[in-house]
C-alpha cells in the first residue's frame, strides 16, 4: 500500500509542474470565459426584461378585446362589410348599365332629328280641358301624358312647333310640385293655354 500512495503523490507533483506550465494559459481561457459568461448573463438580463413588456402588453391586449374598447372588427363584421361593399358595386354597374342604355335611347332619338319630341302633340294629347282651382275660377289648356323619353322642355317646345306659346314658367305655375327633372311615365301635365 505504501508503493500505491507513493505513486499518487509522485502523479500530483508531476500534474502540479504541468499546471504551473499552463497557468498562464488556463487563466487567461479562464478570463475570457468569465467574460463571456458576463455577456451571457446581460443578454439573459435584457432578454427577461423584453419578455415581461411582452407579457405586459399581451396582457393589456387582452384586456382591451375583452373590454371591447379597442377599434377591433370581428371577422363577421369583416365578412360584412366585403358583402356591402359586393352589393354597392353590383348596383353600381346596374346604374352603369341603365346610364348606358338611356344614353343609347337618347342618341337614337337625337339621330330620328327629334331633340326629345319627334312629332306634334296629337289632338287626344291636345284635348281642351277645364281646370278649376276654385269654383269662381277656370283655366283653359290641355292635357299631357308623358311619354317615355320625354322631358318637360321638349313637350313645350312640341307644343310651341303646334303653335302654343307656352312657357316653362306658365307650365309650374299651372302645376304646383311639378319637379321638370323627374318627370314618370304617364304623369299628367297640365299645358295651359296662353292668354
Amino acid at each position: 500500500m505504501k508503493a500505491w500512495t507513493w505513486a499518487v503523490i509522485l502523479a500530483g507533483l508531476c500534474g502540479a509542474v504541468s499546471l504551473r506550465a499552463q497557468d498562464p494559459a488556463v487563466e487567461d481561457r479562464l478570463t475570457r470565459i468569465e467574460g463571456q459568461i458576463r455577456d451571457l448573463l446581460a443578454a439573459q438580463a435584457e432578454i427577461q426584461k423584453r419578455m415581461a413588456g411582452l407579457v405586459r402588453e399581451l396582457s393589456e391586449l387582452r384586456d382591451e378585446v375583452r373590454s371591447g374598447t379597442g377599434e377591433w372588427a370581428t371577422r363577421a363584421e369583416v365578412r360584412r362589410l366585403g358583402e356591402a361593399i359586393q352589393e354597392v358595386d353590383r348596383k353600381r354597374r346596374e346604374d352603369y348599365e341603365k346610364i348606358a342604355q338611356e344614353l343609347q335611347q337618347l342618341a337614337k332619338l337625337l339621330a330620328s332629328g327629334g331633340g326629345g319630341r319627334s312629332s306634334r302633340p296629337s289632338a287626344e294629347e291636345r284635348t281642351e280641358r277645364r281646370r278649376s282651382d276654385s269654383d269662381t275660377t277656370a283655366e283653359l289648356g290641355y292635357e299631357y301624358a308623358v311619354k317615355p323619353g320625354d322631358t318637360l322642355y321638349a313637350i313645350i317646345q312640341a307644343y310651341r312647333e303646334a303653335g302654343i306659346n307656352v312657357t316653362l314658367s306658365d307650365v309650374l305655375k299651372a302645376n304646383p310640385g311639378l319637379n321638370p327633372n323627374r318627370l314618370q311615365v304617364g304623369q299628367k301635365i297640365f299645358i295651359p293655354q296662353p292668354k
